[in-house]
């Protein structure tokens, strides 16, 4: 009974008290508008989960500007092969997933690990080169993680990052939240140490209405269609605070790197204090997918 208590019932007990929290900020707040931003004939963007919801606002903003956009799906069973070769022929990855069924991708991994961090890692890593050679044209190249503010009760367990253990899926959800965000804290410090023009965030976009809370239980689900209208950000609302960011860092390379949520940089409150933790994560996962 207790390790149902702690391991199923804690999680969604915090994630949904969390959700109430964002939904009152969001009530008391005006979202971000887009500021105007250059034009970006010549840049190429990568967006993945471009077909709809924030990605493809984000896609469509870029595109008016002038950039060249490569659009990414989403398949949560497909494995980390997809990624690879996606990199190969076009250079596309998968957006995020939330809540869903225990499960594995056809990798092994725990499907929020492998979608929502893995495969971003994987797509990362293989563009590291080329996000390297972009830069020193002149150019800032950005790395930007759509996150989400339930990393901040997330847990990762070193030992069991596949959830084998206990699964839960809103613990494997903000589990995977949190990984995103110490991924791009440490790559971020990585490049500056390096003197790579590279750099490297999370960004939340708050609580938006699209097609990501479709695993939610019956109940809730249809309280969130209710509500989700009038308390919840449209696409292109969250997308704004993704491109906010990411111009931000574009045209001013020191205000790069943290943690972004309504066009500004802003402390996060992570659930740990091990310092070394973002160093053994990203170890991990370089062993994970066979990048050591």
């Amino acid at each position: 009974m207790w390790a149902v208590l702690r391991f199923r019932l804690l999680p969604a007990i915090k994630l949904y008290l969390l959700g109430f929290k964002v939904l009152l900020d969001q009530l008391l707040n005006k979202p971000l508008k887009l500021p105007v931003m250059p034009r970006q004939d010549g840049k190429v963007a990568i967006v993945t989960g471009g077909g709809r919801g924030i990605g493809y606002e984000v896609v469509r903003h870029l595109a008016r500007l002038g950039a060249h956009v490569i659009i990414g799906g989403r398949d949560e069973q497909r494995g980390l092969a997809a990624i690879k070769r996606i990199y190969e022929e076009d250079k596309e990855a998968r957006a995020g997933v939330m809540l869903v069924p225990e499960g594995r991708t056809e990798d092994g991994f725990e499907q929020h690990f492998g979608v929502n961090y893995l495969g971003h890692f994987l797509l990362t890593w293989l563009l590291l080169d080329a996000l390297k050679d972009s830069g020193k044209s002149g150019h800032v190249s950005c790395v930007v993680n759509v996150s989400s503010s339930a990393h901040s009760i997330g847990e990762i367990r070193l030992n069991d990052l596949n959830s084998c253990q206990h699964y839960s899926p809103h613990a494997a959800y903000c589990s995977s939240k949190l990984a995103q965000v110490l991924f791009s804290s440490h790559l971020h410090q990585e490049m500056q140490r390096e003197g790579f023009p590279v750099v490297s965030c999370a960004v939340d976009p708050g609580m938006v209405d699209t097609a990501l809370y479709k695993h939610l239980c019956t109940p809730l689900h249809l309280a969130q269609s209710l509500i989700a209208r009038i308390l919840f950000r449209t696409p292109a609302e969250g997308a704004a605070t993704v491109l906010s960011a990411t111009f931000s860092q574009a045209l001013d390379e020191d205000s790069g790197g943290g943690y972004w949520t309504n066009g500004r940089r802003e402390m996060t409150t992570l659930p740990t204090f091990d310092p070394q933790l973002p160093l053994s994560l990203w170890k991990i996962s370089l062993q994970l997918l066979g990048l050591q």
